[in-house]
């Protein structure tokens, strides 16, 4: 595990793991980190066992990376930001970009952005990209989120009280996230027709935030689509998530 510095300041940590190939790198759901979205699911395993270098990010406000409670410091945006300055830091002039759910917007944008991406994998995301900025809030509203994560969250809905859940179970720090949800804005992703590069959107079959997601892989001029069994949690532990990546990052 090393740490860098960010574009603002933030000391961020991630991990490598060395093998060959274009290497792939991961950035995890909100909540998770390195542990909960990719070791402990078999995600690492997989592409090691296939050869390939990884490196996996742990976003601002997670894992062990700097977790600031003022929402400023917090954006779709900044935290794209921070996955190309890991581009830099680590001198990469080709990557395969990999994301789940609240890092597979984050990807989404980079690979807008940026041309060393050169194959991009979305995994937990479908239609709330085109038609809610991102966070599928017919499933959950970012509010919600909020109120899941503080002292008094009576009133929070059962999916949001799953990231509460989430969030303990991690060790995760509650108030860093509630300013992630205060942060992320909510307005429109554009852009998507724009990616060019091969695109695998990578959904389960019973996870409400990956909802349509063949609508996704059609609004990218190069996008596939693999269905997998599984919830917003468990899909990515399915041995069919795992196979299917592989074989689209080789």
């Amino acid at each position: 595990m090393t740490k860098f510095t960010t574009w603002d300041g933030l000391e961020l940590n991630y991990r490598v793991w060395e093998g060959e190939g274009v290497p792939v790198v991961l950035q995890h759901g909100v909540v998770a980190d390195t542990n909960a979205n990719w070791m402990s699911t078999g995600v690492v395993g997989a592409l090691q066992a296939a050869g390939r270098t990884v490196v996996s990010l742990d976003a601002r406000g997670h894992g062990r990376s700097d977790k600031p409670h003022d929402p400023a410091r917090y954006s779709w945006e900044s935290m794209a930001k921070d996955v190309r300055a890991l581009y830099d830091e680590l001198g990469f002039d080709r990557v395969v970009q990999v994301g789940y759910s609240m890092g597979g917007i984050i990807s989404l944008l980079v690979a807008a952005a940026d041309d060393r991406v050169e194959r991009l994998v979305l995994g937990g995301i479908g239609s709330g990209v085109l038609d809610c900025g991102g966070v599928d809030r017919r499933v959950v509203e970012l509010s919600e989120l909020q109120t899941a994560m503080g002292d008094d969250n009576g009133e929070a809905p059962p999916l949001a009280m799953m990231f509460r859940i989430l969030a303990d179970a991690v060790h995760a720090d509650r108030q860093a996230i509630q300013a992630v949800a205060t942060g992320l804005d909510t307005r429109p992703i554009s852009g998507v027709a724009d990616i060019k590069m091969p695109t695998l959107v990578l959904a389960g079959d019973n996870d409400p935030f990956a909802a349509e997601p063949e609508r996704l892989a059609d609004a990218l001029p190069n996008g596939t689509l693999a269905v997998v069994p599984g919830d917003h949690l468990m899909a990515v532990i399915a041995p069919s998530f795992h196979t299917a990546l592989v074989d689209f990052v080789k």
